[in-house]
C-alpha cells in the first residue's frame, strides 16, 4: 500500500469531490422519484390484512390463464417492481396476465395466525378467488424465497388446482450448512422468541440477515461512492434501500412453525410436515415445475433448493440457473433481459 502524503492528498480530494457533486444530485431528488411498485395495478380482493393486486394490461395477455404471484412474508413484495428494474412489469409486457398477493403488515392482534392460516386459508382463498375471476379451473403459481417455499407446500396439497408452479430462489432442504443463516436456525430459541415477543418484530429479522455477510452493510456504502454524481444509479440505490428499510412482522406462531419444522427439522424434504392434519407429501406435487436458482446465492444456499427436484412427483420439470445473487434474480439487468422472457415462455407454453 502506497502511504505517499502526495497520493493521500489526492485520493482525499477525489472523493470530496465526488461527495459534493453526489450532494448536488442528492438536492435533485425529492420523495416524489424514490418511489417502487409503479406498474398499474388494482386491489381486486382484500381478507384482514391480505391482499391481491392484478396488474393491468393494456393487450390481452397471451396465456389466457392467469398467473399468481407470492413473495416471502420477510419482506415486502415491492421489491418485484423497482420501475426500471421490474420484474413484474417487464412479465406483463412478455404477455402474463399477473395477480399478487400482498401479505399486509402483521400486528400483535395476529401472534395466533399459523402457517395453515397462510396456505390453507390466504393462500388458498386467494387461488380461488384468481380461479372464479378467470373463470377457470387451474391458475399458473409463482413464489419468491419464502414465497415459494409456502408456494410448494400449497401445490402438494393442491395441485388439481396449478397449471404449473415456478418459484426463484426458495428453500426446501434445510439439512445444509452452506450459509451461517441455516446453522443459527438450528439452535436458536425460538420458542423463548415467540413466548416473550409474541409478534417478532421486522427489525429484528434484518438483524440476523445483516450479520450474515456484515461486509456488505460497509462495502454497499463504499460502492455508492462512485455513483453518487449519476442521477440514475443513485435512484435506484435509493429505492433499493427503501424497500430495505420497510420491514412487516411475522406472526409469532407461524414463525415458530416456520423455523421449527423446517429450518430445525427439515421435515418439508423429509416428507414429515404436516399441515392441518395431513402429511405434505411432496410427490404428490405433480403440476409442471419451474425451479430457477441464483449460482452465487449466500442467503439459499443451491444446496437447499435443489434437492426438491428428486422429492417432487413432477414429470415436466426444470431447473433455470441464474447467474448472480439472490436479490439480482429480481432487480438485476440480466433479470430483466434473459430471465423474465424465458419464466414467460415457459409459463405461456403450458396454458
Amino acid at each position: 500500500m502506497n502511504w505517499n502524503p502526495a497520493n493521500i492528498a489526492q485520493d482525499l480530494a477525489r472523493t470530496t469531490e465526488k461527495l459534493a457533486k453526489g450532494y448536488e444530485v442528492l438536492q435533485q431528488i425529492n420523495a416524489d422519484d424514490v418511489v417502487v411498485a409503479n406498474t398499474p395495478k388494482e386491489l381486486v380482493w382484500q381478507r384482514d390484512k391480505v391482499k391481491i393486486y392484478h396488474y393491468t394490461r393494456e393487450t390481452p395477455a397471451k396465456c389466457a390463464t392467469p398467473v399468481l404471484v407470492s413473495f416471502a412474508m420477510l419482506n415486502r413484495h415491492d421489491v418485484l417492481d423497482l420501475q426500471d428494474r421490474s420484474l413484474m412489469k417487464k412479465l406483463v409486457e412478455e404477455g402474463l396476465d399477473i395477480y399478487i398477493m400482498d401479505w399486509g403488515y402483521p400486528t400483535k392482534a395476529d401472534r395466533y395466525l399459523t402457517m395453515e392460516d397462510y396456505i390453507d386459508g390466504y393462500m388458498n382463498d386467494a387461488v380461488d378467488f384468481v380461479r372464479k375471476e378467470a373463470n377457470v379451473e387451474k391458475i399458473h403459481k409463482m413464489g419468491i424465497c419464502q414465497g415459494g417455499t409456502y408456494s410448494m407446500i400449497y401445490a402438494a396439497l393442491y395441485p388439481e388446482k396449478l397449471k404449473s408452479l415456478t418459484t426463484y430462489v426458495a428453500p426446501y432442504d434445510f439439512s445444509t450448512k452452506a450459509c451461517m443463516l441455516y446453522k443459527w436456525t438450528k439452535y436458536i430459541d425460538v420458542d423463548n422468541m415467540v413466548d416473550c415477543v409474541g409478534t417478532i418484530p421486522g427489525e429484528m429479522i434484518d438483524g440476523s440477515f445483516a450479520m450474515l455477510k456484515p461486509s456488505m452493510n460497509i462495502s454497499k456504502y463504499l460502492g455508492i461512492i462512485d455513483s453518487l454524481d449519476d442521477k440514475d444509479k443513485m435512484l435506484n440505490f435509493l429505492r433499493m434501500e427503501n424497500w430495505k428499510t420497510d420491514l412487516p412482522a411475522m406472526p409469532g406462531e407461524m414463525y415458530r412453525k416456520y423455523i421449527k419444522d423446517l429450518f430445525r427439522d427439515n421435515k418439508l424434504i423429509k416428507g414429515e410436515l404436516e399441515l392441518g392434519g395431513r402429511i405434505v407429501d411432496l410427490k404428490n406435487m405433480t403440476v409442471p415445475f419451474l425451479n430457477v436458482y441464483a449460482t452465487d446465492d449466500t442467503i439459499i444456499p443451491n444446496e437447499s433448493t435443489l434437492p426438491v427436484m428428486d422429492a417432487i412427483g413432477s414429470k415436466d420439470k426444470k431447473v433455470y440457473a441464474f447467474p448472480g445473487g439472490h436479490i439480482g434474480v429480481f432487480v438485476g439487468s440480466k433479470s430483466q433481459k434473459e430471465l423474465a422472457p424465458a419464466v414467460a415462455k415457459w409459463v405461456v407454453d403450458r396454458c
